[in-house]
């Protein structure tokens, strides 16, 4: 009886072809009888993150398949098919006529199943000895290397600008603050410049992959390769230790511009108004960034809490990674241009700076006097020991140059710093072989273009 069960069972499976076609339509589908829940679906499906991988999924999959010709794997013909296939396929996504359909889970399986579409069964051969955690994580390497590449020419560019202003403002003395009060003058240019499991068993030559994909070194270990994120972690932190900075930097500007302070005042193009109070003026840019960093902050903390549990090799947890990513990217991004225009565009209206000294400020709030206009004779109402040296003291351009050792406030010192720094920016052209106008032209670059090179700063 149990036996007659399991044939009708059996029989009854072999009718049910539509199912049986359901599921073997993905990727993945091989095994499986039926397709999976709608709502499953949906929630398993990362296209609607990983779509802007496409130019380094296509790039990947040429590589690859050059790959499986050196071993005999693809015929010349075979070979030339899939490219083309591969360049007809890049070609919608340029012009933006490819079609996502809904069972399309990924961007690897959208292109695939494109591919398969233009050029037939030759196209399935692409898949030899290639799992998709392989595809995944290549290219999230290849858009990060790419994207990293973007971000560096803009810091680049945020550094000259920070340089530039630092010359041009040498001369301009304001208070230097520590525990949130004055403490000592210092130029403002010195402020400026603080601020897969088992591997692959059809002899693919890998470092001939690494050569054509433009890595520095094979992963040495299969499992490590396709359950590794590390990668994505270390570029987490970066971003968010430079958004750290970049954060205090927006706090100090957001203090310095108000009415209490009055140190400099910020460009219109990155403030906004009041509805109700028209005197005011907002530096709402430079606060978004403040809370962009924590953001990020998030991000950093959540993948990281996301990896804390996961085996090794691959699982879908990693899945994750690209939001992660791609939404740090956009941000660092964005907060380096507004950063630059705010500095570019910041304007010192005046030199203000002086010394707090015990008694000596007591005194001169009493008299209803600024300190440095104190006479001798009242200085030495409150100490014998001042004596005619101490007028020096209250020139503030003196206070200043007193500093004169390396990383000083001096101007000398200073000067010292911007030559410095311009060398280093020197170099990084000489090296890249971009220029400002290379890196200024480069933002506009849409996802899946390459970015020029250029070298980091290791100061």
């Amino acid at each position: 009886m149990t036996h007659r069960m399991l044939c009708c069972c059996n029989m009854s499976t072999v009718r049910d072809g539509p199912k049986l076609a359901a599921a073997s339509s993905r990727l993945w589908g091989g095994r499986f009888l039926s397709g999976p829940n709608a709502v499953a679906e949906h929630f398993g499906s990362s296209l609607r993150h990983d779509r802007r991988l496409w130019a380094v999924d296509l790039q990947g999959s040429r590589a690859y398949a050059r790959a499986l010709a050196r071993c005999g794997l693809l015929t010349s013909q075979q070979l030339h098919e899939i490219e083309q296939g591969l360049e007809k396929v890049e070609a919608e996504w340029a012009n933006g006529s490819i079609e996502e359909l809904p069972h399309d889970e990924d961007i690897h399986s959208i292109n695939e199943r494109r591919l398969k579409e233009v050029i037939g069964e030759v196209a399935g051969m692409l898949h030899t000895g290639r799992s998709r955690n392989d595809q995944v994580v290549t290219d999230l390497r290849i858009w990060m290397r790419n994207s990293i590449d973007e971000v560096q020419s803009l810091l680049w560019l945020l550094i000259h600008n920070m340089v530039s202003r630092a010359a041009t403002d040498i001369d301009l003395l304001f208070p230097g603050y520590t525990h949130m009060q004055r403490a000592q003058p210092v130029r403002w240019s010195h402020w400026i410049m603080g601020g897969a499991i088992a591997g692959n068993p059809f002899n693919i030559d890998r470092e001939f992959l690494r050569k054509e994909l433009g890595f520095y070194s094979i992963s040495l270990n299969s499992i490590d390769a396709t359950g590794d994120r590390d990668f994505v972690v270390e570029y987490l932190f970066w971003a968010s230790l430079l958004m750290l900075h970049l954060s205090r930097l927006a706090g100090d500007v957001i203090l310095f511009c108000s009415v209490e302070f009055g140190f400099v005042s910020l460009d219109d193009a990155y403030s906004t108004g009041s509805s109700l109070m028209p005197q005011k003026k907002n530096p709402d840019s430079l606060e978004l960034v403040r809370a962009m960093a924590g953001r990020l902050y998030g991000r950093l903390t959540g993948f990281m809490m996301q990896l804390k549990g996961i085996s090794s090799g691959y699982s879908k947890d990693l899945q994750e990674d690209k939001e992660a990513v791609f939404d740090c990217h956009d941000t660092v991004r964005n907060v380096l241009h507004v950063i630059t225009g705010v500095i570019s565009t910041l304007k010192v209206p005046f030199r203000k700076a002086h010394d707090l000294a015990g008694k000596a400020v007591i005194l001169a709030e009493f008299q209803h006097i600024p300190l440095n206009q104190m006479s001798l004779e009242a200085l030495r109402h409150v100490s014998p020991l001042f004596d005619q040296d101490v007028l020096a003291v209250w020139n503030f351009e003196h206070s200043v140059e007193q500093y004169k050792a390396a990383g000083g406030t001096s101007r000398s010192s200073v000067l010292q710093q911007i030559t410095k720094l311009r060398q280093w920016l020197d170099s990084t052209f000489k090296e890249s072989n971009v220029t400002p106008g290379d890196m200024i032209s480069s933002n506009g670059k849409k996802d899946g273009e390459k970015a020029k090179p250029s070298a980091s700063p290791h100061s």
